[in-house]
């Protein structure tokens, strides 16, 4: 949260969203010379989101084998919450574009556009359209797999670090890719990948603390049964 907190002080705050825009955008002769090439448009935009999008039902095809088998039992919780997980941050992220008013770079004066620049709590016009974009919308569709760190967390806690990469790595390509094409601000990547940490996050404790409230009055049950089933014992003894 401390680290999210500068970030959004120097990207929004001082200006850094935009110097890093001017950069980029310098690079690329003062176009997005890269907005429409083969590999930021149809592999990587469109390739990863059909990509992140087949593996959320992937996990929910598991989410189901799990539940009618009973070796499988231990992945339930971990399999739920991970689809879970996946898709309300990416729909949190999605509601929030068309709540908010962020424009994309490609949109303002400044890079060719036709749109004075407004921050994030700046008044605007109602009579100006906004393109929704903010948060990062494709950027979510990779963070939202850092969920991937609290699966295996509760299933093989090894590799809850190689879940936490794969997330972060997913998210830096599409975020990146969609910088590179004037679509995103760094700052739009940010709040997507904090909204998908704090959902999975959220999603975790709850889950967690869900299961063990249902073993705990299992148990409640059991030795409540076996006291019942002891004093009918007890009486013939007597």
């Amino acid at each position: 949260m401390l680290a999210f907190v500068a970030a959004n002080f120097v990207l929004l705050g001082l200006g850094g969203d935009r110097w890093l825009a001017d950069q980029v955008f310098a690079l690329e002769g003062h176009r997005w010379a890269l907005q429409h090439i083969v590999l930021t448009t149809e592999i990587i935009h469109v390739g990863g989101k059909r990509l992140s999008a087949l593996a959320w039902l992937v996990v929910v095809a598991l989410a189901i084998a799990a539940w009618r088998r009973d070796d499988w039992t231990h992945l339930r919780r971990p399999l739920v919450c991970l689809a879970l997980s996946v898709a309300v941050s990416t729909l949190l992220v999605s509601y929030l574009k068309h709540a908010t008013h962020m424009d994309c770079p490609w949109d303002l004066t400044a890079y060719g556009g036709g749109r004075p620049y407004f921050g994030l709590f700046d008044a605007r016009p109602a009579s100006l359209r906004s393109s929704g974009c903010f948060p990062a919308g494709h950027a979510s569709a990779g963070y939202a797999w850092v969920a991937l760190y609290f699966f295996f967390q509760s299933t093989r806690p090894a590799w809850r670090w190689f879940g936490l990469g794969v997330g972060l790595a997913a998210g830096l390509i599409f975020g990146i890719s969609q910088q590179l094409r004037g679509a995103h601000f760094l700052s739009h990547d940010v709040w997507s990948l904090m909204l998908c940490w704090l959902t999975a996050l959220l999603l975790h404790r709850v889950t967690v603390r869900w299961s063990l409230a249902r073993a705990a009055l299992a148990a409640r049950r059991n030795a409540s049964a076996a006291i019942t089933r002891s004093e009918p014992v007890q009486e013939a003894s007597r």
